[in-house]
């Protein structure tokens, strides 16, 4: 069941609509306010993969400080069973935001990104000991994806994520579309099995546009929504390559328009999932605040969906 989380500044879309999710090292709280500025739909302050064992209390309590100041976040914890999960969700209990129940701004945490999530019980005990809050399970391991299907299923998790660069170093693949296509493909179909938002893709490495369009390209390709950023300056871009763009918007007007015009009744085969997608692509616009400017002419889609038309 989709959870809708009230937007605010550390989260500028809800949860299970947005795009780019920037980690931001938590030891380094002078790149708060730049991440909180940015463009990012979510900011995820990160207290596991980018902070060293030593520096585990500092980035913890730089968040504290953060959430008592007023801001809201999500924040990156460390895996079940690591020395630190316990420290984690102890300290983040105390910040709960008042957001999550109602639009009252107090700051503090909004939701958690579950790191090395390998089980069904990883998830359900994080939950417990924070009630209430959203959980994105991230999956970076051979083992977690083997019970991908249990995990998207675990009532406490909100959304999948997928951690391309530990899964990678864990099982040895290489980071080509086609050689992560097997595990991305079971991150959208177990999501959809349990009813979940789309997943979350991993980074792509680099401010090259050319990379980060192609990495979103990949992400959407694969039935992504979101996709996790490690800079500022990639949320634009890939706020972009994840948004309807003016063709598919144009497509799906159009489409309507003829609908109704024939009377708005379903016609044939091919009518429920033209009419599902285009409702869809312009609700996910209105949701993004992205306006629609009807071109001089709308004859060519290259993006329609040529797959759903029954001769």
């Amino acid at each position: 069941m989709t959870t809708h989380v009230t937007p605010s500044k550390g989260q500028k879309v809800q949860a299970d609509l947005a795009r780019t999710w920037l980690l931001v090292n938590a030891v380094q709280p002078d790149r708060f306010g730049p991440a909180d500025e940015s463009a990012a739909d979510v900011v995820v302050y990160d207290i596991e993969d980018a902070v060293a064992p030593k520096d585990k209390e500092l980035a913890r309590k730089n968040v504290a400080d953060w959430f008592a100041a007023g801001h809201t976040g999500w924040v990156r914890i460390n895996g079940y069973g690591t020395p630190w999960w316990e420290q984690d969700v102890t300290e983040l209990a105390r910040y709960i935001s008042h957001e999550l129940d109602g639009p009252h701004h107090n700051g503090g945490l909004l939701g958690v990104m579950l790191a090395m999530t390998e089980s069904t019980d990883h998830v359900n005990e994080t939950a417990a000991r924070l009630p209430g809050v959203p959980i994105v399970a991230l999956v970076e391991t051979a083992r977690g994806l083997q019970r991908i299907n249990s995990i998207a299923a675990a009532r406490g998790n909100f959304r999948l994520a997928f951690g391309i660069g530990d899964f990678r170093r864990d099982t040895g693949f290489g980071g080509s579309p086609m050689a992560l296509a097997y595990a991305r493909s079971q991150f959208t179909i177990a999501s959809k099995a349990a009813m979940l938002p789309s997943p979350i893709d991993g980074p792509s490495q680099g401010t090259s546009g050319k990379v980060l369009t192609e990495g979103a390209s990949v992400a959407s390709e694969f039935g992504f929504t979101g996709k996790l950023c490690l800079l500022p300056e990639q949320t634009a871009t890939i706020n972009e390559g994840l948004s309807p763009s003016q063709e598919e918007l144009t497509w799906a007007h159009d489409f309507l328009d003829e609908f109704e015009h024939d009377g708005g009744q379903i016609r044939n085969g091919s009518d429920l999932p033209r009419l599902a997608r285009s409702n869809g692509i312009i609700e996910l616009a209105e949701a993004l605040g992205i306006a629609w400017c009807r071109p001089a002419t709308s004859d060519n889609y290259t993006s329609a969906p040529t797959d759903t038309y029954h001769y």
